[in-house]
């Protein structure tokens, strides 16, 4: 690629030896967390399309408990590097008394997820925990419960590993920051 879509614009931040090792991390810990469940009542990951579905798939692999997979999309960005404060989500969920984990790409100001939990806890299930890739909490404008976290990052734009700038950089393996 040339231009202003240069891989070379992009300074790495986390390998991708670094997120695998880390994601391990999170799948044992989320196995144990929820280890009471059965096949009758598996842990259902709800993953925010389409930043997360990289980190999703890897995920679910590292679970060792019953799971089921659905998806949501959910957007603020379009092709901007900040949130037009204006959150669309679109879903056909049922969530009704089962135990849901929300696998988020990244938590900056928060809008996005704290709408996407008020709509689930409105449809009333068992539980609701979020495991998020990336924490910005220097970007927080929401407060955010998050119950797993892969890496807290700065209030910077970050790139790879399926998160995207104009749906571009998703491919690349490892996360980094998108030099302006």
């Amino acid at each position: 690629m040339s231009g202003k879509y240069s891989h070379n614009a992009i300074k790495t931040l986390f390998s991708a030896d670094t997120i695998d090792t880390r994601i391990r991390e999170i799948g044992k810990a989320i196995s144990n967390d929820y280890a009471m469940l059965t096949p009758k009542s598996p842990l259902h990951l709800i993953v925010v399309l389409k930043g997360a579905f990289i980190f999703a798939a890897d995920l679910l692999r590292t679970i060792t408990i019953p799971c089921t997979i659905d998806f949501i999309r959910a957007s603020s960005y379009g092709s901007e590097k900040t949130s037009s404060g204006t959150v669309t989500i679109k879903h056909n969920l049922t969530v009704a008394n089962r135990h849901v984990l929300l696998v988020e790409d990244i938590i900056d100001t928060g809008l996005t997820i704290q709408q996407i939990t008020a709509e689930l806890m409105a449809m009333k299930p068992a539980s609701l925990g979020i495991c998020s890739l990336l924490d910005k909490p220097d970007a927080r404008k929401h407060p955010v419960d998050i119950t797993y976290t892969g890496f807290i990052v700065p209030d910077t734009f970050i790139v790879g590993y399926g998160i995207d700038y104009d749906e571009r950089y998703r491919e690349l393996p490892s996360l980094g920051i998108l030099d302006s």
